[in-house]
């Protein structure tokens, strides 16, 4: 009795050290969920709180736009290790392409130009990462970083100078969009209609993280020549992913030409483009939800630091001062302070005994 009670007894305390590990592990899990939802009651929020101030409603809406190029990055970068400096080309030449429609064709359905701007994004995106990812020799960061950059500035240097799309002036007075006979103007009609989208978009991309095509993403952002060893098509994966970004930028780029009556050279270019990476960066990368904070804290901070008058004239070297400490002194991001790597590089398949 003593030989089969004393295994049992001397059991007790690791089995009691390993519960206590597995209950601090679900709280690590469980801080992302929370502030998803803190993020969500905000942005509902947002309209009945400053239904009486239609400025920061429409700095709210552009918020959510610039966060679906945000989460397009970091589909790129967080979850497949891609590093892109040209997503705000697939932004553009969507936001391009629903003007252009909206100008000549005298169109801008929602069911029909929205679906368009995606389809310009996935397109160009998935010829894109012909180039660049599908070559017989697998590709370096930096060849990626600047061949996604070259085309970028290439497109923004293009319609500068076409005067079809406008030339430097852009293409202005875009036609509204509608549904029907409802148009989308300025206003919570079109910040609701951005917060869905982007839900589903953030549904959609929180769904491919914890798949099994996300388990095989996040093997490459961690170890991309062992799994190319165990026989994955490395390659092919990062090109479905950079496709599926340039989507997901494409809608974006659909919404702000609508949004803003207005798209230009500069909104394809690689300070766009530079600027969504800092989106990300700042945020967190990796979680999904950190570039949304991001975008938030930039573009929160841009429209309030412009608006002081003592500092109107180098607010941005402020700012810039500001992202810069926080990048240095936080590499991982602003939700770096609250997320562990496992719960930011995500787990997968269900362990023995539910947990």
């Amino acid at each position: 009795m003593l030989t089969d009670a004393g295994p049992g007894l001397g059991a007790a305390p690791a089995r009691t050290r390993i519960a206590r590990q597995a209950g601090r592990s679900q709280a690590f899990r469980r801080v992302l969920p929370f502030v998803e939802a803190a993020a969500l009651v905000v942005a509902l929020a947002v309209p009945i709180v400053l239904s009486e101030r239609t400025d920061l409603v429409t700095l709210a809406t552009n918020v959510l736009i610039l966060s679906l190029l945000a989460i397009s990055f970091d589909l790129c970068w967080g979850l497949s290790g891609i590093m892109s400096f040209g997503q705000a080309l697939f932004f553009g030449v969507a936001g391009y392409a629903i003007a252009l429609v909206g100008r000549d064709l005298e169109f801008s359905q929602l069911w029909g130009t929205l679906p368009l701007a995606m389809l310009v994004g996935l397109l160009l995106a998935g010829l894109f990462a012909a180039f660049l990812l599908l070559g017989r020799k697998p590709p370096t960061s930096i060849f990626v970083a600047l061949g996604t950059l070259t085309g970028s500035y290439a497109a923004e240097r293009l319609v500068s100078g076409w005067q079809y799309v406008g030339a430097g002036n852009g293409l202005s007075s875009v036609k509204l969009l509608q549904f029907g006979s409802y148009e989308f103007v300025e206003g919570a009609a079109f910040y609701f209609l951005a917060l869905a989208l982007l839900l589903l978009v953030y549904a959609g991309a929180r769904f491919l993280k914890r798949s099994q095509l996300g388990l095989v993403l996040a093997g490459m952002r961690q170890n991309e020549e062992r799994l190319a060893f165990f026989g994955y098509r490395v390659q092919l994966f990062k090109a479905l992913v950079f496709s599926l970004a340039g989507m997901v930028a494409g809608l974006g780029g659909a919404l702000y030409s609508y949004h803003q009556g207005f798209i230009g050279p500069g909104n394809m270019g690689p300070g766009l483009s530079t600027t969504a990476v800092l989106y990300c960066l700042l945020g967190g990368s990796g979680t999904l939800i950190g570039p949304v904070i991001g975008t938030v804290t930039v573009e929160v901070l841009s429209y309030v630091l412009s608006d002081i008058d003592a500092i109107k004239q180098f607010w941005p070297v402020i700012l810039g001062l500001v992202l810069l400490t926080v990048v240095m002194f936080q590499p991982k991001g602003i939700l770096g302070m609250l997320v562990s790597d496992r719960e930011r590089i995500g787990s997968y398949g269900r362990r023995r005994g539910g947990r």
